[in-house]
């Protein structure tokens, strides 16, 4: 007997009180922060109010380090997890710090992997091409499927079976699979950004942490954290999601994301009004 994942509850059923004890947020960016590649402007007013609150904003995307630096230089966030878990950048007194989760020698040693499994992909699926942002990438391969390119179900589902069939983990993004060597994931660069940035152990505050997602990628983020959120766009893959976040905002892309900030920011100012 199959078991029903619960669907979301809406964003408003999200306690005043759970809110006031939100002191941070991770989400994605393409398709929650974006559209088309390109932050949306209530995304980015919703940046700015959320560090007016001082509650810090860490993105975990599967972008590549390449893609990331102008963002993590210019947004007003705390840094950019990048390659799902393999990338991390932020700034600090020297400007643009870009660290590994993999030390160099692991790196040089799958670059060989990766170029390979990606010809192997390009070869055995037909109309399979290379993410337009691929000369970013230091740690991942990237097939565009929505992006600028169009797969069918069929399609994703035969990369999925090679990248798997070489040893890579394999996820689905709004836009891209992405595959890659090694443990690493979203919530394991979450852990690690928070180590690292903040000197704070990510899983003994998760429930001081929100985390906001799109796709059938953000999945592993949606189950760890009580306060999940998808924005709306997420109703797309709701045939295909195993685990859904705990809440749905009601606007879509940057909108829900703002929807979102609006939420923690209000709670947050409640709670010092004498």
């Amino acid at each position: 007997m199959s078991v029903i994942a619960p669907r979301p509850r809406p964003l408003s059923e999200l306690s005043p009180g759970l809110a006031r004890s939100v002191h941070g947020v991770l989400t994605d960016i393409d398709d929650t922060l974006t559209r088309d590649g390109a932050i949306e402007p209530e995304a980015l007013a919703a940046l700015q109010a959320l560090r007016d609150a001082a509650i810090p904003v860490i993105a975990i995307t599967g972008r590549p380090m390449g893609w990331s630096e102008p963002f993590a230089r210019d947004w007003p966030i705390d840094a950019i997890v990048a390659e799902n878990g393999a990338v991390a950048l932020f700034r600090d007194a020297q400007g643009l710090r870009i660290e590994y989760a993999q030390d160099e020698a692991t790196r040089t040693h799958n670059a060989m992997r990766l170029r390979r499994t990606a010809q192997r992909v390009l070869a055995e699926v037909p109309g399979a091409t290379l993410a337009q942002d691929s000369a970013g990438r230091v740690t991942d391969i990237a097939i565009d499927h929505s992006e600028f390119a169009h797969l069918s179900q069929p399609q994703i589902d035969a990369v999925l079976q090679v990248m798997r069939a070489e040893g890579m983990n394999a996820t689905v993004s709004s836009i891209h699979i992405n595959g890659w060597y090694g443990e690493h994931d979203k919530l394991s660069g979450a852990r690690w950004i928070v180590q690292r940035l903040l000197g704070r152990v990510l899983d003994g505050e998760t429930p001081a942490w929100a985390y906001v997602g799109d796709s059938t990628n953000d999945q592993t983020m949606f189950g760890h954290f009580p306060v999940s959120v998808g924005v709306a766009n997420l109703m797309q893959f709701a045939d295909r999601l195993h685990t859904w976040p705990a809440y749905l905002a009601p606007g879509e892309r940057g909108q829900g994301f703002a929807d979102v900030a609006g939420a923690l920011c209000a709670a947050r100012a409640a709670d010092k009004r004498p």
